[in-house]
């Protein structure tokens, strides 16, 4: 990983015990410094919600791939009823709820 900034205080953590007031750091510049490499460089993976259809599919993608057996109406309902109980549909929690499928089928995922 290469890192590239023109302030070099926001490669290296401060103490702030270290001589606090000769420094001339203030507590909310230091908070600051923890978390300017993830502002200036972080990656930030978003899951984004999806349509009903869409997450259906992606489960059924899952359920194909991985040979798991399960009634297309049971699984819907399930399907249905784990994103709600979740708050959520996207990719995440279709692999969340495949996850789960297989493992009370007893199935692990390679």
């Amino acid at each position: 990983m290469f890192y590239a900034t023109s302030n070099r205080r926001h490669l290296l953590p401060r103490d702030m015990m270290e001589n606090e007031r000769a420094t001339g750091i203030n507590p909310g510049e230091a908070v600051e410094e923890r978390v300017s490499l993830s502002d200036r460089f972080g990656l930030w993976i978003g899951f984004h919600k999806c349509s009903q259809d869409d997450y259906l599919e992606m489960v059924k993608g899952y359920v194909a791939h991985f040979d798991l057996t399960i009634d297309e109406d049971t699984l819907h309902a399930e399907v249905v009823e784990w994103s709600t109980t979740r708050g959520s549909r996207s990719g995440r929690v279709a692999w969340q709820y495949i996850q789960d499928l297989a493992g009370r089928q007893g199935v692990t995922l390679d």
